[in-house]
């Protein structure tokens, strides 16, 4: 295992050529047009060495400790026991010969633009031109799950891998305010209508008629209740089903593992060791609060029962991930 760990590091700092060019304004590609082309080569060379060191030593770090946190909970990294389907949150570019895991509430809206360029699906400078809606477009990107098991395993063993992870309990929290909380819009009204209605009923005692109907006031305390209720089945919605169930991270050796703590570096140094530099990755705009600031108001309603269970469900990501309960409710549950 330790020898598969060097050779695995030493991969991952290998000189790529990749492919690079220059964007013009967005345009979209009429179907009947074909595919525009990805950047063109101009021999683009990745160096080790660079201004992003930072990022470039945590990368090989958070590699080393999570394949380190897998063995410490004894996950077999067998592919022979999943299926295809196992793999229908990777998606694959061949260009780049890069796999990545996109996790919803993760930057993946970001993520699939800045690829979407990058691949040569759409002509493109600012990756925020792209609508959301195209970006998860069905049919956008090829899934790793639409290739046969060997071909899985050679993509695997030959591309690079990124995943990009983030606290479960604020992953939990921006999934609830954007697709239950949120009021008059789009997305928001599928997830009220799916779920909310359905929460409501169910864990609402007395709730009223327009509340019923409606399903656009669940709580963030009913919401809890809902997908820890293992009768339910609510937790397999990938918007908060579990990172390690989207992306089987003791399966797929991740050489990329970014955080969302460091998303923008992390970025730039993924960007730069795929070849690709005439894309940047959108920063966080400077008027929107974080997710982070808001996690006392909405944990501090929830019962310590409730907290337990949310630990249980996520326990495997706050592990391998390195992400611990105190990070977010300022205590640990004995």
């Amino acid at each position: 295992m330790a020898g598969c760990r060097v050779w695995r590091i030493i991969l991952s700092i290998v000189v790529i050529w990749r492919a690079t060019a220059y964007g013009a304004d967005t345009v979209l590609i009429p179907p009947n047009e074909g595919p525009k082309e990805p950047f063109e080569p101009n021999k683009y060379i990745y160096s080790w060495t660079g201004p992003n060191a930072l990022a470039r030593s945590a990368l090989v770090e958070r590699q080393e400790r999570l394949q380190y946190n897998c063995e410490l909970e004894s996950k077999d990294a067998d592919i022979g026991a999943l299926t295809p389907e196992s793999f229908r949150n990777i998606l694959v570019d061949d260009i780049h010969e890069l796999l990545y895991c996109y996790v919803p509430k993760v930057a993946c809206t970001n993520w699939k633009r800045v690829l979407m360029i990058a691949m040569g699906k759409l002509a493109a400078n600012d990756p925020l031109d792209i609508p959301a809606d195209l970006a998860h477009s069905p049919g956008t990107f090829q899934r790793l799950s639409n290739y046969t098991l060997p071909e899985i395993e050679k993509k695997l063993a030959m591309y690079d891998k990124l995943i990009v992870v983030r606290h479960p309990l604020e992953r939990l929290l921006s999934a609830y305010r954007n697709k239950l909380e949120a009021k008059h819009e789009k997305s928001a009204r599928y997830f009220q209508s799916r779920f909310g209605k359905k929460i409501i009923k169910k864990y609402r005692p007395n709730a009223t008629e327009q509340s019923l109907k409606n399903g656009d006031d669940v709580t963030f305390h009913e919401f809890v209740d809902f997908i820890t209720d293992n009768s339910e089945n609510g937790t397999r919605n990938e918007h908060w089903r579990p990172i390690y169930e989207l992306c089987q991270p003791c399966v797929v050796n991740y050489n990329l593992v970014s955080k969302y703590e460091s998303l923008v570096e992390d970025a730039t140094e993924v960007l730069e060791r795929i070849g690709v530099t005439s894309v940047s990755f959108p920063g966080r705009p400077p008027s929107s609060e974080p997710t982070s600031r808001k996690l006392e108001r909405y944990y501090s309603t929830l019962s310590y029962k409730q907290l337990r269970k949310l630990a249980d469900l996520y326990k495997l990501d706050l592990r391998l991930f390195d992400y611990s309960l105190e990070d977010v409710l300022g205590f640990s549950l004995a």
